[in-house]
């Protein structure tokens, strides 16, 4: 009896005291910013006393230390379970900043570089009269280029390939949609210049047409169709298939549900694609200078005779060699840089505008 009436709370009290392995201790929430900039001093020293001259060299070693300083602390001061959690974030946040600091290398040298020519009269005039290796002309020209077979390529493929993915996701059965989709993924990894070749052999020698920039823009389209494909086929199978099934319940046809459903509830997705298209298509050098030849004079007609471009324009100046053909490359990098954000934006505020509106 004196045993069943012993009181529990002591064993309860010395349960609560013992400590949890989960939350026995935190590092200070500013520990993985003092980490990192121990990790950029320690990387730093290192590089210097060992006489490391890449700055990549130190950046990885930083990168190393960053990861070892972040689990050692955290197994000292928390767990080893909170550790290992840890480490997992710190290797991502590195490869984070290894796959950003290309990029921000690639603009700071493309801007600064790029700034020096920049201005009113590169942008508005053309090479005509300008010796490659003097100061002054400007990219007008291929500017002007660019644009056009870029818009022409995109007014080819962008209906083609939209057609086809509504074709493949919303009635592609059997073999002749697996045959298509094999054909697209084909197409996906065609080497650019054998783009080029095509369109030269079939356009310019077997039907007889000169040098212009629609043969190139025929050749730039059949580098993005595949893209667009494969990209609006991934938008619209993550449309809910609810909205289809409540569209056809109320006895819609099926082409008007993927009209007025289907493509304005993916249309931002699709804008991204295309626009992730043009972005391929707008840097390729070898179909413009199989098919479109390069001019320094201003050429309005795409439909006939020689045109220039923005990357053609920029391997020509690049292989003239000298400070001023030099600047000029670099700006006109800058142009082709511009150009693709701007289609980006452009494309971004369109799907936004056209994105179904909800509500409560």
């Amino acid at each position: 009896m004196s045993h069943a009436l012993q009181d529990p709370r002591p064993s309860r009290a010395v349960k609560s005291a013992a400590p949890s392995s989960l939350t026995q201790g935190h590092l200070p929430r500013w520990a993985p910013a003092g980490i990192a900039a121990a990790s950029v001093a320690l990387g730093s020293g290192l590089g210097a006393l060992f006489d490391l001259h890449s700055k990549i060299q130190w950046g990885l070693l930083a990168a190393a230390l960053f990861v070892v300083i972040t689990y050692t602390a955290s197994s000292i001061v928390e767990n080893r379970r909170q550790a290992k959690d840890r480490v997992a974030t710190s290797v991502v946040w590195v490869c984070f900043v290894l796959a950003l600091a290309p990029l921000l290398s690639l603009l700071w040298t493309t801007i600064s570089r790029g700034m020096k020519v920049l201005d009113g009269d590169f942008l508005g005039h053309s090479m005509n009269g300008v010796t490659s290796f003097e100061p002054g002309g400007g990219v007008y020209h291929a500017l002007l280029g660019t644009i056009e077979q870029v818009a022409l390529a995109t007014a080819i493929s962008a209906p083609i390939g939209l057609l086809t993915a509504v074709y493949l996701v919303e009635y592609g059965k059997g073999s002749l949609a697996k045959a298509v989709t094999f054909f697209v993924d084909v197409m996906t990894g065609i080497p650019s210049i054998v783009a080029g070749l095509f369109i030269l052999t079939t356009w310019n020698l077997m039907l007889g047409f000169g040098p212009s920039g629609f043969a190139g823009a025929m050749a730039l389209s059949i580098l993005m169709m595949p893209v667009v494909v494969r990209s609006t086929e991934e938008m619209l199978k993550l449309v809910p298939n609810e909205l289809r099934e409540a569209a056809l319940a109320l006895g819609v046809p099926k082409w008007r549900v993927i009209l007025k459903v289907v493509l304005p509830t993916a249309i931002g997705g699709i804008a991204t694609g295309v626009m992730l298209a043009v972005a391929r298509i707008a840097g390729e050098t070898a179909p413009i200078m199989l098919l479109v030849f390069g001019t320094q004079l201003i050429n309005n007609n795409p439909f006939e005779g020689a045109q220039s471009s923005l990357p053609l324009y920029i391997w020509e100046q690049y292989k003239v060699g000298s400070e001023a053909s030099y600047d000029r490359a670099w700006g006109a990098a800058l142009v082709l840089i511009a150009f693709v954000m701007i289609l980006n934006l452009v494309a971004r505020g369109i799907a936004r505008w056209k994105a179904p509106k909800t509500g409560r």
